[in-house]
């Protein structure tokens, strides 16, 4: 397998297609082009059409996808706000790919499956974009639990719209305002995935004795809120700060641990609190008998936990990554590490200086205690390397 990844900075739509198709090409020199990736700012959205075109022409590649994002990341490198094209390639020898595409129309509520795959292959991974205005992506993760199980799926919501229509996805050629296009990739790749929630376990762990729906009424038997309450005051000064404007709950996704870490959790947002009732509103279903964990999110816990994790792989993986697919949420960056680049530095001197490209997303797509879920506030990658019969996959 040979990755390749360029960037061009030029506002010139036309120049920088011609820029990405010519570096790409020095660097794969006569190996086909199988996989595309093309991530884009907003400022070339207007003209997707012709960088695709322009790039499918010159390349011709198997399959090329892509989308708008709120930022660009190539390399160590994160373009948060400047003009920017990123195209990631891949020759991959052997590996089945199966493209995939769906729409979803409102009026009718429901889909419309193009060309997704039979299912029954073993060890696959999808690779998902999709328009958070027109994709309810949760709905599509559990059709694709219910269709395809036990597969991964990595990826990102587009982003640099502000409405319905703004958004731009890429699929072969062709430019598309919404809905969602991938690829399924199995065969002789390993395709690991790194999501990195950036929280941190705070408090005691309870168990959720009292729910319904996203509402949780008791926490081992006391009201929610009165829980949460006892967990701030036990709160340093400069964590009750973080905690008034970043504080999440985490819930076990394997209970039968013996015990818990960072890591072994479900991060979600706490969306709000009842005072009369006690209740805590948080961004996702519980159920009575999970055992539950308040977090807090900052720079310092972000970055060591994306430190970690990408260690982790290095250490536990016999086959290193040759190339990675990053998706980073538009929340993350300068603005919570207060400095340019950090994910994107992290991942290539943790790495190397393997090809890297990504985008920063509206919400994040990826694999966690062996189930797919749609996050927030995460970095979701995906490693691609030599598949190593002796591994154990994730």
């Amino acid at each position: 397998m040979q990755f390749a990844a360029a960037l061009s900075r030029r506002s010139d739509t036309e120049a920088a297609a011609r820029d990405l198709a010519d570096e790409v090409r020095a660097r794969l020199g006569t190996s086909s082009v199988d996989l595309a990736c093309l991530f884009f700012s907003s400022h070339h959205a207007l003209r997707a059409e012709v960088l695709a075109t322009m790039l499918a022409q010159s390349l011709r590649p198997r399959l090329m996808i892509g989308c708008s994002g709120e930022g660009v990341i190539a390399g160590a490198e994160e373009l948060e706000t400047a003009p920017a094209v990123t195209l990631w390639a891949a020759s991959l020898p052997d590996v089945a790919m199966d493209p995939v595409r769906l729409s979803f129309s409102p009026t009718q509520d429901q889909f419309r499956l193009s060309g997704w795959p039979e299912p029954g292959v073993a060890d696959s991974s999808f690779l998902l974009l999709a328009d958070p205005f027109t994709t309810p992506m949760q709905e599509v993760l559990s059709l694709l639990e219910e269709r395809y199980p036990g597969t991964k799926a990595i990826g990102g919501l587009a982003g640099g719209g502000k409405d319905a229509g703004e958004n731009r996805l890429i699929f072969h050629d062709e430019v598309l305002a919404g809905g969602l296009v991938g690829v399924r990739l199995s065969g002789p790749v390993d395709i690991r995935p790194v999501i990195s929630q950036g929280c941190r376990p705070i408090g005691d762990r309870f168990v959720v004795t009292k729910a319904e729906h996203n509402l949780i009424h008791e926490l081992g038997g006391a009201p929610a809120l009165q829980r949460l309450q006892t967990v701030f005051e036990s709160l340093g000064g400069e964590d009750r700060l973080r905690a008034h404007r970043a504080l999440h709950i985490g819930i076990v996704f394997d209970e039968h641990r013996a015990h818990f870490e960072r890591g072994d959790f479900l991060v979600r947002n706490l969306v709000g609190a009842d005072q009369t009732t006690g209740a805590v509103a948080i961004g996702d279903v519980v159920q009575e008998g999970q055992t539950v964990q308040f977090h807090l999110r900052d720079a310092q816990s972000a970055s060591e936990d994306l430190n970690l994790l990408l260690a982790a792989d290095r250490a536990t993986q016999r086959r290193p990554p040759l190339g990675a697919l990053m998706f980073s949420c538009c929340g993350r960056g300068q603005g919570l590490f207060g400095r340019p680049n950090h994910d994107a530095a992290a991942v290539t001197e943790r790495l190397g200086a393997i090809p890297v490209a990504g985008f920063f997303a509206q919400g994040e797509i990826g694999p966690v205690g062996g189930r797919n879920f749609l996050h927030g506030y995460t970095a979701s990658m995906a490693l691609f390397a030599e598949r190593d019969t002796g591994t154990t996959h994730n």
